[in-house]
């Protein structure tokens, strides 16, 4: 099969792989040869599919149709780039799906964030076959890392978007689905469903991160906006430095609706798995902010997530065009 034409430019520099889970993935052969200067203390790894041509300081994704450039950097997780966003739906899938066979085999539950966005279009996999018919959906316990203090029913939901999406097309059980309560204020709502959280803990549906003492989630599904905030934490706001309540509220978000519920930091960074799911060129600005060798002093907050256990990036090529 050609290659195809899409290239992927990354400055060697930003591709430090270094993390011991990149054991796990699949690995062609390395052959020093290709790179010019010799490496130094700096390996770079692509997975089937794709390989590493050198040229004027860079190395270049050539990716084959449908397969994934691979490369993992330490602390910033391993990054997966797709020639399209139906390629990396494809595979969000599989990860989510094979996630959740190892977590329902192994405690008899499932517990995975959800955010807004186009997050819930990237799952439209799973409602399909062979995962609609194969997942053991009864384990799911489904949560929000935000939502908009509105009417379940209102366009602005979260939770309307992922039912009308995903939930309403998969048999969870009602009650596994962790829902606002639309009826309380924003921070009334907030903290309902810390509330909610801390019962869940109690009753041994959460599990709680040793090192943290927060809630350990088996798996985040993150979006990012084009400012580069995550869950409903924003550039330059308070609230990223948030460091005690598991759950808080704004009321002056800087996009609409204003007032929302949001996880803090030490949530979303005690979970077992983290998916930055990205796609689109008008996030392309912030990607490269994280991924790129940038040294902000106020760095953004998708910069800020890290994981207790793994981050995977699933970006598009266009999300991907500068690095």
């Amino acid at each position: 099969m050609a290659s195809s034409p899409l290239q992927f430019s990354i400055p060697f520099r930003t591709l430090l792989l270094s993390s011991p889970s990149l054991r796990k993935s699949p690995r062609l052969p390395f052959h020093p040869s290709l790179f010019s200067p010799p490496l130094t203390q700096k390996t770079l790894t692509f997975s089937t599919g794709t390989r590493a041509v050198s040229g004027s300081g860079k190395f270049y994704w050539r990716a084959k149709a449908s397969m994934a450039g691979t490369a993992m950097e330490k602390g910033k997780g391993k990054v997966e780039v797709f020639d399209s966003e139906e390629n990396l739906s494809v595979s969000l899938a599989k990860y989510t799906a094979d996630l959740a066979a190892k977590f329902s085999k192994e405690k008899g539950s499932f517990t995975v964030v959800l955010s807004g966005g186009s997050l819930i279009k990237s799952l439209r996999k799973l409602v399909e076959p062979p995962y609609v018919d194969a997942i053991d959906w009864s384990t799911w316990h489904v949560f929000w890392v935000d939502e908009r203090v509105v009417p379940k029913d209102h366009d602005d939901s979260n939770y309307k978007l992922a039912f009308d999406g995903f939930l309403s097309k998969v048999p969870i059980l009602p009650g596994n689905v962790y829902a606002i309560n639309d009826a309380l204020s924003a921070e009334g709502a907030a903290d309902d469903y810390e509330t909610c959280l801390k019962h869940l803990v109690k009753s041994n549906v959460l599990s709680v991160s040793t090192a943290t003492g927060f809630p350990k989630f088996d798996l985040m599904l993150l979006g990012m906006g084009p400012d580069g905030h995550v869950a409903s934490l924003f550039p330059g706001h308070p609230l990223v430095k948030e460091n005690e309540k598991w759950v808080t509220f704004i009321k002056d978000s800087p996009k609409p609706p204003p007032e929302r519920i949001t996880f803090t930091f030490p949530v979303i960074n005690s979970s077992a798995h983290i998916a930055l799911v990205i796609c689109g060129a008008g996030k392309a600005g912030p990607v490269h902010s994280a991924l790129g060798n940038s040294q902000n002093s106020d760095p953004l907050p998708v910069q800020m997530v890290s994981p207790e256990g793994e981050l995977v990036w699933f970006l598009d090529k266009d999300a991907a065009s500068k690095l």
